[in-house]
């Protein structure tokens, strides 16, 4: 029988637990990385898994004002940018509850990001995606949720959607296809790869500005 109670005309249901977890990946020597924290607490205390925390309706005014105070509290530092990638629930989740669901947040940082352990939270890490996301070993399903963010992440870059702030303001062309090829965690073709930016329409030169050596110097574009 469903546990419920009634109070006049209203029908009060259990609430599942719901948690927002925060993906965060940054480039760091040519590679995708994302950020993991060691568990402070049961259950799976001392396993890495991704910063997260359980919902607050005193303090959360809404579902993205709850992943912006998660990120604070567990890493520190605002994150700026933050997109909701996918929600993920089911009844053997979490052993806290019958019933759990999360609610998986993720952004691209730049490698130099300051962050410090905060709460509920014994250490922080930047470690590779490719053995994260096939990892048995961190708590949760969170290897699943990496996963599904990293896919997320790579289908945005394979279709010029580069997520907000992962970018600098100005950049050259060079530069803009090593930061794809290392989300993709691919090569991808010169010739293909300017033609379709081309075609996009997304970028446009800065006048009179380049970078890099003083033979080949290259043009500095911004985004329109």
């Amino acid at each position: 029988m469903e546990n419920t109670t009634t109070t006049g005309q209203i029908t009060r249901h259990p609430m599942p637990l719901v948690r927002v977890d925060v993906v965060l990946f940054s480039v760091q020597a040519g590679r995708l990385h994302v950020m993991l924290s060691q568990r402070q607490e049961h259950p799976h205390k001392g396993l890495w898994g991704l910063p997260g925390g359980v919902l607050r309706t005193d303090r959360d005014t809404s579902l993205d004002s709850a992943a912006r105070r998660v990120a604070q509290e567990r890493l520190g530092h605002h994150i700026d940018h933050l997109i909701q990638i996918i929600a993920v629930g089911g009844a053997d989740r979490d052993p806290r509850a019958p019933w759990a669901m999360t609610v998986v947040y993720a952004s691209v940082v730049p490698a130099e990001i300051e962050t410090v352990a905060g709460k509920r939270v014994q250490a922080l890490a930047w470690r590779m995606v490719e053995p994260s996301m096939g990892s048995a070993h961190l708590a949760f399903d969170h290897a699943v949720l990496i996963a599904l963010a990293v896919s997320r992440i790579r289908q945005d870059v394979r279709d010029f959607r580069f997520p907000a702030g992962s970018v600098p303001q100005t950049f050259t062309l060079p530069e803009l296809q090593a930061f794809s090829e290392a989300i993709l965690a691919e090569n991808l073709d010169k010739v293909t790869f300017r033609r379709r930016i081309d075609a996009a329409q997304l970028l446009e030169p800065v006048p009179g500005v380049m970078r890099g050596g003083a033979h080949r110097p290259a043009q500095v574009y911004r985004w329109r």
